[in-house]
């Protein structure tokens, strides 16, 4: 299994840094929040995108993917009433797939849970026909460049489109696309009725990325998660693409939590 982590947890440490942590840890990848470099990908330079990807090679890493990609952007969303955002949203996809492609990266994630929900009125099928018109929209530029978009499911908490494994799938086979997965995502998951690794062999062949939290917010391993069954449904599926630990509290400090996380998924996956 190949392990990755999202940057955002070094917070204002510069990347090329945080890339060369995260390869001396034992990490296979880092994955790229960009509102972490900048509102908008489309403000990050062609020369900019060179030296990062230059400074992963440097450290020995690859860059998995992208993530919280409409996170701090402004005027997009996935189900807007209005043709005139949904058409803007789709072309900023096509923008995160070079972005994505010019980084060196295979995945986009895309949870954004404000910039996907349904304002009042709107129904789930017509919030899921929008949805896949906007990400036809970029679908084959990402085939041309080998990037393949990722929808997540979120809880109810979070969003109140696509909150479940069943749901993304829908919208998958809704683009039909080889292009268009499913990320699977622990925390998520566990809001659920299934058990976890149910929803992994239940899911499988449709998701392509793996996000590995615990359901209080912190890295796997800093919680009561158990990962050996998940780590099994994984295996026996067959997926080999990448578990990438995502956290969103850092209160344990970046290091500690990208240190003890792969420490605790590599025995999980043993």
């Amino acid at each position: 299994m190949k392990f990755a982590i999202c940057n955002e947890i070094f917070q204002d440490r510069p990347l090329p840094d945080a890339m060369t942590f995260v390869a001396r840890t034992g990490y296979d990848a880092i994955e790229i929040a960009p509102f972490t470099l900048a509102r908008n990908v489309t403000e990050i330079s062609a020369a900019s995108r060179q030296q990062l990807n230059d400074a992963a090679r440097r450290a020995g890493l690859n860059v998995s993917a992208i993530h919280w990609v409409l996170a701090q952007t402004e005027g997009f969303h996935l189900t807007h009433p209005d043709a005139g955002v949904r058409e803007r949203t789709g072309t900023y996809f096509r923008a995160l797939v070079d972005f994505c492609a010019d980084l060196g990266g295979k995945f986009i994630v895309v949870g954004s849970p404000k910039q996907r929900s349904l304002l009042p009125g709107i129904t789930q099928e017509q919030g899921g026909l929008w949805a896949a018109a906007v990400f036809r929209d970029a679908m084959k530029l990402a085939e041309d460049r080998g990037v393949t978009i990722c929808i997540e499911p979120l809880s109810p908490a979070e969003t109140n489109f696509i909150n479940t494994a069943a749901d993304a799938v829908r919208l998958a086979r809704q683009i039909d696309s080889p292009r268009f997965k499913v990320i699977l995502d622990v925390k998520a998951m566990c809001s659920e009725a299934r058990p976890v690794p149910q929803t992994i062999r239940e899911t499988w062949p449709h998701f392509a990325y793996f996000h590995a939290n615990d359901r209080n917010l912190k890295g796997p391993g800093f919680g009561d998660v158990d990962f050996v069954p998940i780590a099994a449904a994984l295996k026996e599926v067959g997926y080999g693409g990448y578990v990438s630990v995502e956290v969103f509290n850092f209160d344990e400090g970046a290091e500690v939590i990208a240190t003890r996380s792969l420490e605790y998924l590599r025995r999980c996956f043993t």
